[in-house]
């Protein structure tokens, strides 16, 4: 497991509770393209429900870390993209299920206009780090 240091808020920077601002680690990056909640069949999970849509997503951002020899310890950067911020609590709840509050990575969050299939309702993407 690749040692992370998270900063949750460097001085003189307003605290954020849902993610750490500074995340630090030595090792080979892994990115994982913008995972959608579609399962292994090219099936939607949840047309219109975000809570199932972001457990489909964050399974499927588990099993793409897992193919790089990585977990969501050594996520280290997520980046959600949403059609609509009120999605983001349904976010968090499945964040929750794989990252605990003290280890949670940097993050963005974008409402963008649309994703490459109108029923999606979010996108995400990550980064992590993992030992040399």
């Amino acid at each position: 497991m690749s040692e992370l240091t998270r900063i949750p808020a460097p001085d003189g920077v307003a605290p954020a509770p849902q993610y750490s601002h500074v995340v630090l680690g030595h090792g080979r990056l892994v990115a994982v393209s913008g995972q959608v909640p579609l399962d292994e069949d090219s099936e939607l999970v949840g047309a219109g429900d975000a809570a199932a849509q972001a457990r489909q997503v964050f399974e499927n951002l588990r099993r793409c870390l897992a193919a790089a020899g990585a977990g969501f310890d050594q996520v280290v950067k997520l980046t959600y993209f949403v059609t609509d911020m009120a999605h983001m609590p349904a976010i968090r709840e499945a964040r929750a299920a794989h990252l605990p509050d003290d280890r949670l990575p940097a993050a963005s969050a974008v409402q963008v206009a649309a994703l490459v299939r109108p029923e999606f309702l979010m996108e995400i993407e990550a980064f992590a780090v993992l030992d040399r």
